[in-house]
């Protein structure tokens, strides 16, 4: 019997999913096309009659701004928004500012592949003459957590899904249980980690998982908040965008 809905979103395309780089914790802003993905996506939601009561985001701007263009077309710009670092995007470690094309043909792109999509293999560590580790790891967003010795040099998707899952039970769930309507905005792969516990998918299977930006998705549970038949995953978009979006997604580690 279904009884609470959640929808989700990965944010619009960053500058930098644009340029093709790891992105992780630097704090890139939306690109123009990411931009229009938010308001296309603020759309599917206002043509679905979407009416919400509380938002959760990360800390960082691309997946912030995408939820403000969403409420903004929507015309629910004063519902509460919380925001944490747990629903940041994984930490691509050494990775973070290289080109993802680039760093296959490098290393390989079996390789790559490993550090974005394998389970509980992380990418390097971003060491402290890394060009980025100052921009992230005294960046003033920071101070409330995570703590100094919890602040991640690198994550694998299963670290990350290790610092989303709490929050997600302990703080998200309680809101859904208590009949909120509720929008996720985060990111590829915290978003991963929420959908292979809710899908209860195996390691492999989430390996192959790509969520595209900008296009919202939903979750139909029963009151053990597990997906009613044809309740997990629905996208709000055409079949054949969204296909061609995950495509790309999964295009992106490739060698050019």
């Amino acid at each position: 019997m279904a009884k609470y809905k959640i929808i989700m979103v990965r944010h619009g395309e960053s500058e930098w999913n644009e340029k093709n780089l790891f992105c992780g914790w630097y704090d890139a802003n939306l690109s123009s096309k990411g931009t229009q993905e938010a308001v296309s996506a603020g759309k599917a939601l206002k043509d679905a009659g979407v009416k919400l009561d509380l938002a959760f985001t990360s800390v960082l701007t691309r997946a912030q701004k995408t939820l403000e263009l969403i409420l903004k077309e929507i015309g629910q710009e004063s519902i509460p928004i919380i925001k944490t670092w747990r629903l940041n995007e994984r930490h691509y470690g050494g990775l973070t500012g290289l080109n993802k094309a680039e760093t296959a043909a490098k290393y390989g792109e079996e390789q790559v592949a490993i550090w974005r999509r394998s389970f509980d293999v992380p990418p390097p560590p971003m060491e402290p003459d890394h060009p980025y580790y100052d921009v992230i790891v005294k960046d003033e967003r920071y101070k409330d957590g995570p703590a100094p010795g919890e602040f991640p040099k690198f994550e694998s998707l299963k670290l990350t899904i290790e610092r989303t899952l709490p929050f997600w039970n302990n703080n998200i769930v309680p809101e859904i249980k208590a009949g909120k309507s509720i929008l996720i905005a985060a990111h590829g792969n915290s978003l991963r980690g929420i959908v292979k516990h809710l899908d209860q998918l195996s390691d492999e299977q989430i390996m192959k998982l790509n969520l595209p930006t900008g296009i919202p998705f939903v979750y139909t549970l029963d009151e053990n908040l597990k997906p009613v038949e044809n309740g997990s995953l629905q996208f709000l978009g055409d079949p054949e965008t969204v296909k061609k979006a995950m495509e790309a997604v999964a295009a992106q580690g490739k060698a050019k």
